[in-house]
Formats: C-alpha cells, sequence, structure tokens
C-alpha cells in the first residue's frame, strides 16, 4: 500500500512541475527551430543573446527530471499492485498482538 501511495504521489508532483514551469521550457526549441537564436530574459534587463545549445541543454535536463519522477512513480505503482512481499512477514518477526510464539497466550495465564 505504501508503493501504491508513493507512486500516486511522485506521478502527481512530476505532471504540477512540468504544468507549472514546464511552459518557460518550451521556448528554446521553438526560438532554435524558427529563429536560429535564443535569448535570456530577465525583468531589469533586455534580452540578451545566448547559444542556442545551453538553452536546450537546459530543457533536456529539466524533462529527464520530469520522466524521472513520473517513472519512478509508476515502477512504485507496479511494485505496490504486483507485491505481496508486504504480506510475507516470518514468523519470528511478527511482533503486536496474535504473536503466539511464546506460547504464552491470553488463555494459558488464566487460573
Amino acid at each position: 500500500m505504501r508503493f501504491i501511495i508513493i507512486g500516486i504521489v511522485l506521478i502527481f508532483v512530476g505532471f504540477i512541475i512540468l504544468g507549472g514551469f514546464g511552459g518557460n521550457y518550451q521556448a528554446a526549441t521553438l526560438e532554435s527551430n524558427e529563429f536560429g537564436t535564443c535569448y535570456e530574459y530577465s525583468d531589469d534587463a533586455p534580452p540578451a543573446e545566448i547559444n542556442c545549445s545551453y538553452k536546450i541543454f537546459d530543457q533536456t535536463v529539466f524533462f529527464a527530471l520530469i520522466i524521472g519522477f513520473i517513472g519512478a512513480g509508476i515502477f512504485s505503482l507496479i511494485k505496490g499492485v504486483r507485491g505481496d512481499w508486504d504480506s510475507k512477514v516470518k514468523p519470528e518477526d511478527i511482533v503486536g498482538p496474535g504473536n503466539n510464539q511464546n506460547g504464552n497466550s491470553d488463555d494459558s495465564k488464566k487460573d
């Protein structure tokens, strides 16, 4: 169950980051394909021309990070759905009520 929850959270975070910041990283491909030159934009200075390969590298790293989040989420979902690993616990590792390993149960303590 934990892996399913972790998988859902990772996929959700990946799509939220992609939706929030993905538009900033689309411009590199458009500028490179359409104009051949790329610009760095800032609030307090005019646009400065930069090498497009740097901007495309930043875009590639961003999308690789997003694919990593979503891929890890999918892997976690598959592991959580397929696995019965959490129900396979050795009897000596079980703690809490119902562990009658020592032979001391509540029924044997009666007078």
